[in-house]
């Protein structure tokens, strides 16, 4: 526990220095955004640091410094695919101020919801792939070839934009095909991106036993929420002191250079990093690999992954509610609510990055201290939060806390996300079949997203640009956005019925949960 406590104090030391490289760091006021993170990290530090051992679980030092070079590349590698999956949002607060051909934007509401929506769909079906790839080639290919095709797609969605920029024949022809050139793009990344959350489950699932999970899925879900805040705030930065291809090429450089470090540091198992191998007394079973489409009906028939599944439905639904349209919706309605000059709005990333942390350090330490390592009383008692938010947030959504409520809301069902789709896969899927359950748990997870952005692209107000380039139109009204917080509340009523059906869920060790 000591070394997870001394990799949040390196994270915090490394975060400066490289986070005061990126562009616009000179800025007025750089450091005192980032601050509120390194003294989060420092705080979770030592709480990780004073929490007692877990019973029953030793670990040699020697496994436990392989282990922390194991994870720890994997985490950053996925830290960066989420600032190359999240730069498109960025991207569209300057897209949506150009025109297209017919003199609107050239990013509107409905396109963005379009094109992340078919992002995201592609996302959630690709697990069916992506899977049963993983648990056959193993979690290092998995995240190699997640990190290498983020890396291709996010550099041409920059190549794309740069020429969209740079005048000419390449400007005429990228605006012409504008949605159908970044909606395909965006489905390419989103397909290789999905390797990722199965390529760290794949990994991490032989080096942690189920009693020791929760912590480390609280300390994963820093890294995660570490690559919401490069995402949104450090992009906002590159957007705001380069061109805007640039915010693509970065998450895409970042991501060539950990595909290397992957290559060599990254073991599937302790066994192949010369260790000996341990009971992590989850689902696994001795006997031989069964084929990919025995796994998915099996998976399919345990009513405890198909309920983990449906709620990880809503909460894909909820978190990106508020991750991808909080921010559209104060600058849209700015003129009336006055949001943009919020601080909120301003530190969007940093705040949700706190959030996650938050979330997640509560999440995995009651799960593992409290409730003996199981995850269902966890997510029920967030999703009840969230559907106090949800509710309060349909008559506040027009007030100054707004932006606060989006936050505590995004603190719960990130603290869910963790627990569910990087916790709970393991438990139950087992060693061998941990792509499989992890690819259907976080395939729902997306196919929630899906859902939300074809909706919102349908019920969200429309906006039109006046001759300045100015947003008007119904979007600039607040009273338009009202089923942007109702939508919200019936989904989090249906996580919470559900995620209380898994209150007494723990996985069976061994050869007994086959059957």
């Amino acid at each position: 526990m000591t070394r997870l406590a001394g990799v949040l104090l390196f994270l915090s030391a490394l975060a400066a220095p490289a986070l005061a490289a990126a562009p616009g760091a000179d800025e007025p006021g750089f450091l005192e955004k980032l601050s509120p993170i390194l003294v989060l990290l420092v705080v979770v530090a030592v709480v990780v640091a004073r929490l007692p051992r877990v019973e029953g679980v030793v670990h040699t030092d020697a496994y436990r410094r392989r282990r922390l070079m194991n994870w720890l590349p994997l985490g950053l590698t996925y830290m960066f695919l989420y600032m190359g999956r999240y730069n498109l949002t960025v991207a569209k607060s300057v897209f949506e101020n150009m025109k297209d051909a017919a003199g609107g934007p050239l990013m509107s509401n409905a396109v963005f919801g379009q094109i992340f929506a078919i992002g995201t769909v592609v996302y959630g079906v690709s697990f069916v792939i992506n899977g049963p790839l993983t648990d056959r080639y193993g979690g290092k290919k998995a995240i190699i070839a997640g990190a290498g095709g983020a890396f291709v797609a996010n550099a041409l969605m920059g190549l794309c934009t740069w020429m969209l920029l740079g005048g000419g024949e390449g400007a005429k022809f990228v605006g012409a095909h504008f949605f159908w050139i970044f909606a395909l793009l965006y489905a390419a990344n989103m397909y290789f991106q999905s390797f990722g959350a199965v390529a760290i489950v794949k990994c991490n699932a032989p080096w942690f036993h189920v009693r020791e999970r929760g912590v480390f899925g609280a300390i994963f879900g820093i890294l995660i929420s570490l690559g919401i805040y490069f995402a949104f705030d450090v992009g906002a930065m590159i957007v705001a002191a380069l061109p805007l291809h640039w915010v693509f090429i970065v998450p895409a450089i970042a991501l060539a250079l950990f595909l290397v470090v992957d290559v060599f540091m990254v073991a599937n198992t302790p066994a192949d990093a010369g260790l000996a191998d341990i009971d992590t007394a989850d689902a696994s079973t001795d006997g031989p690999r069964l084929g990919a489409v025995v796994v998915f009906k099996m998976m399919m028939r345990n009513p405890i992954i198909v309920t983990i599944a449906l709620v990880e439905f809503c909460s894909g639904f909820l978190r990106q509610a508020i991750m991808q349209w909080y921010r559209i919706f104060a600058k849209q309605t700015d003129a009336t609510l006055h949001l943009k000059s919020d601080w909120v709005y301003d530190n969007w990333g940093m705040l949700l990055c706190c959030a996650g942390i938050m979330g997640g350090v509560f999440a995995g330490t009651i799960s593992d201290h409290l409730f003996q390592s199981r995850r269902g009383p966890v997510a029920a008692v967030l999703y009840g939060a969230m559907l106090g938010g949800g509710i309060a947030l349909t008559f506040a959504y027009t007030t100054p806390v707004v932006g606060w409520l989006v936050v505590f809301m995004s603190m719960c069902v990130i603290g869910v996300h963790g627990m569910l789709s990087g916790t709970a896969s393991m438990d139950f899927g087992g060693k061998q079949n941990v792509g499989v359950a992890v690819g259907i748990i976080d395939g729902f997870v997306y196919l929630g997203t899906g859902f939300m952005s074809i909706l919102y692209s349908v019920i969200l107000p429309k906006q039109e640009l006046d001759a300045a380039g100015k947003i008007t139109g119904a979007a600039t009204n607040p009273d338009n956005w009202i089923w942007w917080p109702v939508s919200m509340v019936p989904l989090a009523l249906i996580g919470l019925v559900l995620a209380a059906r898994l209150w007494h869920a723990k996985p069976k060790s061994g050869a007994a949960a086959a059957h």
